[in-house]
């Protein structure tokens, strides 16, 4: 018996039943409450210290309450606890964030359909500022919660739009039917480091439980995340910078493209790096910007 262990959220439960309906054994699985989840009234920004959806797992498998934690792999800090380990990482889904809008909100011919001066629910720095650089005559508003709650709050009329990971509608197969939805291009609106990929987690020493997870293991996807975890660790940003970053595989290279932003949006330093390893192009990348000035905005 391997006791899954995973926060309650709708999403956060689809991962850990989509991992665990790939096991070849018995399993159990453990919901446990997270800092993420208690606190819902504080922007991530705002909330101090690291690991807010991740820690109480990370202690309930240290203290042998469970076997493996499934984890959003964006909520992982890049550094990872002492006697853990991430044993496999799953094939990712599509990244990419989703802009949700009312109809009355929709602005026609235009690039970007959203109309100016528009209120969009979101707490993420990364989205404000990249929202703000696009639009500056944007309100953002705060807005937690789960992936059906945030939907439920624009259908109610809070907001005339939120932004969403893909990755989180997709998974829970919400239907977006009544509203306009558009996929917002990583040419100008990048993702957080590791969204749209799971992270298992387990003890070091646990070998049954690294065995029988290390065939949902995707080696793409974990170079992939790693060049974007090397890049956020360099800036030791978590949800305190408004940072994004994807990369891919392309051969034997990886190429990842970073952006950093200024909190309202007006200044931005983007750049591409391409490498054989994905600890050095996210290193690179790095680099790069902080030639350019990145941590100016830090």
């Amino acid at each position: 018996m391997i006791k899954i262990g995973t926060r309650g959220s709708d999403l956060a439960l689809w991962q850990a039943q989509f991992v665990a309906g790939q096991l070849a054994c018995d399993y159990e699985i453990v919901t446990i409450k997270t800092k993420g989840d208690r606190v819902q009234n504080v922007s991530f920004d705002k909330m101090e210290g690291k690991g807010f959806f991740t820690k109480e797992l990370e202690d309930a498998l240290l203290e042998g309450r469970i076997d493996m934690a499934v984890h959003s792999m964006k909520d992982l800090p890049t550094e990872i606890t002492s006697g853990l380990t991430i044993a496999a990482v799953t094939q990712r889904e599509d990244s990419s964030d989703i802009l949700v809008l009312r109809k009355e909100a929709y602005r026609v011919n235009h690039w970007f359909p959203l109309k100016e001066g528009a209120t969009v629910g979101t707490s993420s720095l990364r989205r404000v500022s990249q929202l703000k650089c696009i639009m500056p005559s944007v309100e953002v508003l705060p807005l937690r919660g789960n992936v059906p709650t945030r939907v439920k709050r624009l259908h109610e009329g809070k907001f005339d739009a939120i932004i969403l990971a893909k990755a989180g509608i997709t998974r829970l197969g919400i239907v977006l039917d009544e509203y306009y939805t558009m996929v917002l291009p990583f040419s100008y609106f990048l993702p957080s480091p590791g969204q749209g990929a799971l992270a298992i987690e387990t003890r070091c020493d646990d070998v049954h439980t690294i065995n029988a997870v290390i065939h949902l293991h995707d080696d793409a996807t974990a170079k992939a995340v790693s060049a974007e975890r090397q890049f956020l660790k360099r800036f030791g940003a978590g949800c305190h910078v408004p940072l994004g970053a994807f990369a891919h595989c392309y051969g034997s290279s990886v190429i990842i493209t970073g952006v950093i932003l200024s909190v309202d949006g007006l200044r931005s330093i983007r750049h591409t790096v391409e490498d054989d390893d994905p600890v050095k192009a996210g290193e690179r990348l790095a680099q790069c910007m902080i030639e350019q000035g990145a941590e100016s905005f830090l």
